[in-house]
């Protein structure tokens, strides 16, 4: 019973009031009770310690404070003043950083063998766009799982999301045709979609490869031609 009267009296909101203590400036040193304030708050407050303000204001642990009270913030002459430990300082924990691998770990084709229209350059460009004729074929560069095959990404028009093994990623953008569904399991060579302009003013595939969700340069991925 003694340690809940404890906890009501450090966190209780204030709720009495004094005629005689609510009235008049407040004096340099000293803190007025507001309704709602608590003990343990006004001592976070004015940097000292709950058990400082109980000593210096002859509260017992079980003591209410109440609006209009007044607060004595500093130590009374002659008395002693603990000082108030520092508080540890919490390091921000650090997240990882996922580096592209210095060679990639599957072995992938080209997923159209069209002419190159626009390199790899983040943060703006985060793939490489390959040219070609309407409705040629674009096969997938390695096995792997249909993640998404839609057109719910704005800016992406008929989107294609193949993932791989070892925690690669590959995006297939503006196709005309989808010949796969969700949860397929697709071949490295298999034609998985059809060269369109869905999304964007002329017939091309924005081909995207991302390695633990981050993106890499596709060129690096893929063999010279």
């Amino acid at each position: 019973m003694r340690i809940w009267l404890v906890i009501f009296s450090l966190f209780l909101v204030a709720c009495g009031s004094n005629p005689a203590s609510v009235s008049g400036p407040t004096p340099a040193g000293f803190y007025r009770v507001k309704s709602g304030d608590t003990l343990y708050r006004i001592a976070k407050n004015n940097d000292q310690s709950v058990a400082e303000l109980q000593r210096w204001n002859r509260l017992s642990k079980n003591d209410d404070i109440f609006a209009g009270q007044l607060l004595r913030l500093t130590s009374p002459a002659g008395s002693v003043s603990t000082p108030s430990k520092p508080r540890p300082t919490q390091a921000r924990p650090r997240l990882p950083v996922v580096k592209p691998p210095s060679s990639v770990g599957i072995e992938m084709v080209w997923p159209n063998q069209g002419p190159l229209l626009y390199a790899y350059a983040p943060p703006r460009v985060k793939g490489i766009g390959i040219g070609g004729a309407l409705g040629a074929p674009i096969v997938a560069v390695a096995d792997g799982k249909v993640l998404y095959s839609g057109d719910g990404i704005r800016g992406y028009g008929l989107l294609l999301i193949i993932q791989h093994a070892k925690g690669y990623l590959t995006a297939y953008a503006h196709n005309e045709k989808l010949l796969v569904k969700e949860g397929a399991q697709v071949k490295q060579g298999q034609a998985i979609a059809t060269m369109g302009k869905t999304g964007t003013d002329r017939v091309k595939l924005h081909f995207e490869v991302r390695y633990q969700g981050k993106t890499i340069n596709p060129v690096s991925a893929l063999p010279s031609r």
